[in-house]
């Protein structure tokens, strides 16, 4: 029965004459999710409101689906539209569309009317009051709540008809590319694919870099890493995931600097390498699943002293949620059953048994310095040398 999508958004409506920006962003990541599904669609945009249109058979649940995966999207309603053929005919396709989506008449129903043509006979109030006369007399078994109904019946006139009485909830935020663009600092682990995820969410095109340390990290931990990149790419669009070998520059640390500061160390050099990829893709900032406390390089003292080698800012999205908030947030979008098959990353491999917790930024300093000889061209290898995987859903 239903051939088309009347696509609702929420915080696009208040953007004022910048307004078209956010529905044309909007509207080409639908026209994208949309690709692969089954069917013929269109994405139009007509008085403020956007509509998906279908020829011919689609895949109706997988299209849906789809447009559940598009950040900027309030609520997705199934819609039947209809010619304005005057009242009569208004009043037969109403009561066809109750008879046909709901089997089950033992309900209690709330109109809706719009009359966005003012042309068209008679009020909102009016139209209301008989087109529900009309489903009580076509369904005697269900009954008016305007209050707490189980069923709103929306009719839209315009210059065609509209009628709908689902609204699916969407995901909400912003549409992808409308904030600029960010690097993810992407392990194989639970928190990061969450905070990509989340920061798309308010519009942020996301890349991503993942550090690579074979062969203490194998290959199965780097395709681990490859698909989440693809889970996450589902709701933020492609992905240009940058693999940077970062063995070399781990055993060095390894060698030269305190084991109980690895850790922080380490840190710092991935951020400032993740930077420096950035800086050249034209990011923004640099995205982590960081998170107060939960690990020693988590800490307040670990995250001032990772931050100070950054010139971008550091966007945490995570950074006050507790594991299991962050653990329900990656069953949402299906990253958990990813991230914790057991599968190390570098970052696990070379902790040291007893972390700093509190590292003093001088003492890190100091410690650093024992790495000028080589570090700078290692950082240029590894930079030159990334592999950049394109990601699609």
């Amino acid at each position: 029965m239903f051939k088309a999508f009347l696509v609702k958004y929420a915080e696009i409506g208040i953007k004022g004459k910048n307004r078209y920006l956010f529905e044309d962003a909007l509207i080409r990541q639908m026209e994208y999710v949309l690709k692969p599904v089954e069917g013929t669609f269109h994405v139009t945009k007509e008085q403020g409101r956007i509509y998906v249109l279908t020829e011919g058979d689609f895949d109706y649940e997988e299209a849906l689906e789809a447009l559940k995966r598009v950040f900027g999207i309030a609520y997705i309603c199934p819609v039947v539209i209809k010619e304005d053929q005057g009242y009569e005919q208004l009043e037969k396709d109403v009561v066809a569309y109750v008879d046909h989506v709901y089997p089950d008449k033992n309900k209690s129903f709330k109109m809706h009317v719009r009359r966005a043509k003012k042309t068209y006979p008679g009020t909102s109030m009016e139209l209301n009051a008989d087109l529900g006369g009309a489903i009580l007399d076509a369904f005697p078994e269900m009954k008016v709540d305007v209050h707490n109904p189980q069923l709103l019946i929306t009719v839209e006139i315009r210059e065609k008809i509209y009628i709908y009485s689902e609204s699916i909830p969407g995901p909400g935020g912003m549409p992808i590319g409308t904030n600029g663009k960010a690097m993810l600092l992407l392990s194989g682990g639970i928190d990061s694919p969450v905070a990509g995820y989340m920061i798309a969410k308010r519009g942020v095109k996301i890349d991503a870099v993942y550090f690579h340390a074979p062969p203490y990290t194998s290959e199965r931990a780097k395709q681990k890493v490859v698909d989440l990149a693809k889970l996450v790419a589902r709701y933020s669009g492609p992905i240009n995931l940058y693999v940077v070998n970062f063995t070399d520059i781990q055993l060095y640390i390894y060698d030269q600097c305190p084991h109980d500061e690895l850790t922080i160390i380490m840190r710092r050099y991935m951020m400032k390498i993740a930077e420096r990829i950035g800086k050249e893709q034209g990011c923004l900032g640099l995205i982590t699943g960081e998170s107060i406390g939960q690990v020693a390089s988590q800490t307040v003292q670990s995250l001032a002293a990772t931050n100070e080698v950054c010139t971008m800012p550091v966007f945490r999205p995570v950074i006050g949620f507790d594991k299991q908030e962050i653990v329900d947030i990656s069953l949402k979008i299906n990253t958990y059953e990813t991230s914790i098959q057991p599968y190390e990353d570098c970052c696990t491999i070379f902790v040291a048994k007893h972390p700093v917790t509190k590292p003093n930024i001088q003492m890190i300093k100091k410690s650093e310095k024992k790495l000028e000889e080589k570090i700078d061209e290692m950082m240029d290898q590894a930079v030159n040398t990334a592999e950049r995987i394109y990601i699609e859903a």
